[in-house]
């Protein structure tokens, strides 16, 4: 794949490495101290090092259970069609439709599959040692995320109401086993080293973890969902990466389903406008901004600005907390404005003959599927018409030293 890398400021970049390394230290050993000493500390029982769950990844459990469940899953449409249940797709009714009719081979045939050989191969023509480090890097970072998610949608099965949000739920909780079992091992046939999570990541999800109640929806539907959602809009056309475009589908539906719970049970005032909520929500979005920067050597090298990444995410997430009722103390209008700001500031002191950009109308949802799922999740957004439209290349101003 032809890639057009950008350049960077490798002594920023030194710089941001430096600061998140010196960081992680920090926090970890403050973790660890406040563990031993019972006082709280990390919450997620998960090896980021490892890219696994403490105990270990123990494949075969996954594979007599998760896997077997999956190919067990049965729907209600095909077995009692009496009932009210929708739950068949496309193919499968096709199927139904077809019952009583003699299928040819080529109705018959499943779609091939590239073997695990031959799918690394296809890595490595299209991309160099260094590309495929900068892919598992950004990747990883949503990666991490999934173990989270896992975690969080589970614990929020404790906070809804009602059966359908309950099964809404528990949908989501196998869809996020679904993405952290698949997106591992697609990072692991990439033969490069999955890095561990960087202090930012570490920071936003655990504070997503040990939000209360409902506030868990913000963190994770909205914040890390979010991210996620920008993140598999990015790189799903991207040769062998192909994949992320479901991922991208389970994620708008995710990012939907606070939406759509708090129609039958919406949240009170006080809930929506509490000062110390709406302080805590603010609080829990700053480590999702130092890891804008953090990636932007890894993004560079995949020709994506990290600020155009960053400000198309910060509008998306903002747009879906103020429609959820998570307010941050702030108009909308004026917190995008500030950190709009705030990034060209960055830009100014970083890169060479920068001038003024306003990275939060910039959309880096690249496929045209991609794009039309997004179109319908912020139908009501009135800066998705300007993010949506076609791309235009960076203009010499912005290229860095």
């Amino acid at each position: 794949m032809k890639i057009q890398k950008l350049d960077v400021n490798a002594r920023v970049a030194r710089l941001n490495t430096g600061l998140e390394k010196n960081l992680n230290t920090a926090v970890r050993r403050v973790d660890g101290l406040l563990a031993r000493a019972h006082l709280g500390g990390r919450k997620a029982l998960y090896d980021d090092e490892a890219y696994e769950f403490v105990g270990g990844a123990r494949d075969s459990l996954r594979r007599k259970h998760y896997d077997k469940s999956l190919r067990l899953l049965w729907k209600a449409e095909q077995h009692a069609p009496w009932l009210s249940f929708q739950d068949a797709n496309k193919h499968e009714r096709s199927l139904l439709d077809m019952a009583e009719r003699s299928l040819t081979d080529e109705e018959k045939a499943a779609r091939q599959r590239l073997s695990l050989p031959e799918f690394r191969a296809l890595l490595n023509r299209e991309y160099s040692e260094r590309e495929k480090r900068a892919i598992v890097s950004v990747l990883s970072a949503i990666g991490h995320g999934e173990a989270y998610a896992w975690i969080v949608s589970a614990e929020l099965l404790g906070e809804v109401k009602s059966t359908g949000a309950r099964a809404a739920l528990t949908m989501q909780v196998v869809e996020e086993a679904k993405h952290f079992v698949v997106l591992r091992e697609l990072l692991q046939a990439f033969d490069v080293p999955i890095p561990r999570q960087s202090a930012w990541e570490y920071m936003l999800l655990e504070g997503v973890l040990k939000a209360k109640g409902l506030e868990k929806f913000f963190g994770m539907n909205v914040v890390v969902e979010g991210i996620a959602l920008s993140l598999f809009g990015l790189m799903s056309h991207m040769p062998g990466l192909e994949v992320l475009r479901l991922f991208h589908l389970d994620e708008s539906r995710h990012t939907g389903l606070p939406s759509n719970y708090f129609k039958e049970f919406p949240l009170s005032r006080w809930q929506k406008l509490n000062p110390a909520s709406q302080l805590r929500r603010l609080n829990l979005i700053l480590p999702a901004l130092g890891l804008i920067p953090y990636l932007e050597e890894d993004l560079a090298e995949l020709g994506i600005d990290a600020f155009e990444f960053g400000g198309s995410v910060l509008r998306k997430v903002s747009h879906l907390a103020e429609r959820n009722g998570f307010h941050f103390g702030l108009p909308r209008s004026v917190l995008l404005a500030e950190l709009n700001l705030l990034f060209n500031g960055y830009c100014k002191l970083t890169r060479r003959r920068h001038t003024y950009r306003d990275f939060m109308a910039s959309d880096t949802t690249r496929g045209e599927h991609e794009r039309a799922v997004e179109r319908e999740i912020f139908f009501d957004d009135p800066a998705a018409v300007v993010s949506q439209r076609p791309r235009s290349p960076m203009p010499p101003a912005a290229v860095r030293a």
